[in-house]
């Protein structure tokens, strides 16, 4: 049995309903699964809820989801580099959630554990902290942080078998472990798919038991955030 679906955009079709809490893994545009952002923006769906360390930038990763008003929330600990996201959220068109990064991270590896909730330093005495209960332990005060269930979860893989075992490269190895596992439902989109058993056990880093299906990533360029240089000079003559 293969988890090998045909494409991005019907998987999504099938599985998407307005109103729906999207996790979805990546670091600015660094494992953003693409393919399946865009199949959601197809979609049409609305009114969704978003968990993402960030929304991308304007026009690429999250920040189409964004130009196509599909978004009612977002729960994330970085808006910076999408204009679009910052005016939204100011225009009071967009309910925003922000969320220490560290604690963002927990909260989806705890609901993908089953955990309901968890007490964190982190925030105390903060805006963070405001509404939510706290807790003396040790002579220190901590602050309750609820864990993060997805209805769907989206992420990006280098690596997968048929089975949805996946394994990650590089920077991708982010926030994507963590979001698979807080899907009630996840979908992976991968760079090199596998037959069953091909990939060495010890390196397999989401087991497939969390992976719903699996597609093909398509063949496009990398894109990168911002890049940096400068001019090159000539090396000291000895």
């Amino acid at each position: 049995m293969t988890k090998l679906a045909s494409d991005a955009t019907t998987l999504i079709g099938e599985a998407i309903s307005d109103g729906m809490t999207i996790a979805v893994g990546g670091f600015g545009l660094s494992g953003v699964p693409v393919d399946l952002i865009d199949a959601v923006r197809e979609s049409g769906a609305t009114d969704l809820v978003i968990v993402s360390n960030n929304m991308g930038i304007d026009g690429q990763g999250l920040g189409v989801l964004l130009e196509n008003n599909q978004v009612a929330k977002v729960i994330a600990s970085y808006v910076g580099e999408n204009r679009l996201f910052a005016s939204q959220y100011l225009d009071g068109r967009l309910d925003v959630e922000f969320v220490p990064q560290g604690t963002l991270a927990e909260r989806l590896r705890a609901g993908g554990a089953g955990i309901p909730a968890f007490y964190t330093r982190t925030g105390v005495g903060t805006l963070v902290a405001e509404g939510k209960p706290t807790a003396e332990f040790d002579g220190r005060i901590y602050l309750l942080e609820r864990a993060i269930t997805a209805d769907i979860a989206l992420v990006r893989a280098h690596l997968s078998d048929t089975e949805g075992n996946l394994t990650y490269r590089y920077t991708a190895r982010n926030f994507n472990p963590a979001v698979a596992t807080a899907g009630r439902r996840t979908f992976a989109e991968v760079e090199r798919v596998v037959e069953a058993g091909e990939i060495d056990p010890n390196v397999i880093v989401t087991p497939g038991i969390f992976v719903d299906r699996i597609v093909q990533a398509s063949d496009r360029p990398k894109l990168i955030e911002q890049r940096t240089v400068r001019q090159r000079t000539d090396a000291p003559v000895a």
